[in-house]
């Protein structure tokens, strides 16, 4: 397969899955939006994995053969455009390879015992896609990076309380849920009583800090990459903002944007 006919192939991945991957690389020029879609691919793939049905040694099997790929010659696809957007823009092997710990931490770990565990997590699953991407943006800010994407992943971890719990996972760390009196019936249960929100506004605050920290990366990037990572942030404070707008009730019903307040996301970190 050629490489015009890769990208195009985790372009069409990225359009038709990402639910606001896609909206921020629009601002893109072609030939970095078609890298930051070769990221996005692989890391789709190894979510795919990981949340996936089959067995868990199956699972692992699986990550740690797209964990290998990464150094074999690329044959499927996703890997063919990966493999030139590495060689294009230097993206270091390591996040990559630190996405791919992340899945096979999910097959390993549903509880996480305290914050320190949590952000080791989501600076595997959500930070290393940003130090990844950051390579293509052009800036050797790999801390703001990471730390934006940890800051997306709280995010989702709030949005997702019911959906992680449907794969027998909960995200929250357990010693704050003892500390507001939560506990895992309640999140079964989908109950929303004062606790449960005083709980989930103590997370939005931490994901606010490290949103706003994150932030910081903007500083050092050209006008389009910036308006890109303004528009992946803008996204995710929408996203909060209506958490936080439903009184924390992430149980009932859709916390997914509509294309038009996307789009005015979008416009937003044009204008910026």
């Amino acid at each position: 397969m050629s490489v015009d006919a890769a990208y195009a192939e985790v372009e069409r991945l990225t359009r038709r899955e990402a639910r606001n991957f896609a909206y921020g690389i629009r601002v893109l020029p072609k030939e970095k939006r078609r890298a930051i879609s070769a990221i996005y691919a692989f890391a789709r793939r190894v979510d795919d994995v990981a949340d996936g049905e089959l067995p868990v040694e199956e699972k692992r099997e699986q990550l740690q053969a797209l964990g290998a790929a990464l150094n074999a010659p690329a044959v499927d696809p996703m890997f063919v455009a990966l493999a030139d957007a590495r060689s294009r823009y230097a993206i270091p092997a390591g996040p990559l390879h630190d996405l791919v710990a992340g899945g096979l931490q999910d097959t390993e770990q549903d509880r996480y015992a305290d914050f320190a565990e949590l952000d080791g997590y989501c600076r595997r699953v959500a930070g290393a896609v940003g130090v990844a991407c950051v390579a293509v943006y052009g800036s050797d800010d790999v801390e703001g990076a990471a730390t934006l994407g940890v800051a997306l992943q709280l995010i989702n971890i709030m949005r997702d309380v019911r959906e992680d719990w449907q794969l027998g996972r909960v995200y929250l760390p357990q010693d704050e849920l003892r500390a507001y009196g939560v506990g895992e019936d309640e999140i079964a249960a989908g109950r929303v009583g004062p606790e449960w929100r005083a709980l989930m506004a103590f997370q939005a605050s931490r994901a606010r800090a490290h949103l706003e920290e994150g932030l910081g990366l903007l500083e050092s990037l050209d006008s389009r990459s910036a308006a890109c990572v303004s528009t992946f942030a803008g996204l995710y404070r929408a996203t909060l903002d209506r958490i936080e707008s439903r009184g924390f009730d992430v149980f009932d019903g859709s916390l997914r944007l509509s294309p038009f307040t996307k789009l005015r996301i979008v416009g937003s970190g044009l204008l910026r």
